[in-house]
């Protein structure tokens, strides 16, 4: 592991996984990357819009990506 990649973050996420692969019990993993993101995107955009004081130009900023795909990204996690 990286120095980039030994943060509390990271190491949560390792361990998450690790936890899920044994809890499949033999069954197969499927569409694991969709199912990560849908977990953690919500509630970043949900705390970068919190600190961005609701303003979806400084948010989608903060965030890296268009406004309009934070809006998307906004519609499709029911955020307001």
């Amino acid at each position: 592991m990286s120095a980039v990649d030994d943060n509390e973050l990271s190491l949560c996420v390792r361990k998450v996984l690790t936890q899920y692969f044994k809890d499949l019990d033999g069954e197969t993993a499927a569409n694991v990357y969709e199912m990560v993101i849908n977990c953690v995107e919500k509630p970043v955009i949900e705390i970068v819009m919190g600190r961005a004081g609701n303003n979806q130009s400084r948010a989608a900023d903060m965030l890296g990506i268009n406004r309009n795909t934070l809006r998307k990204k906004m519609l499709q996690h029911g955020i307001k």
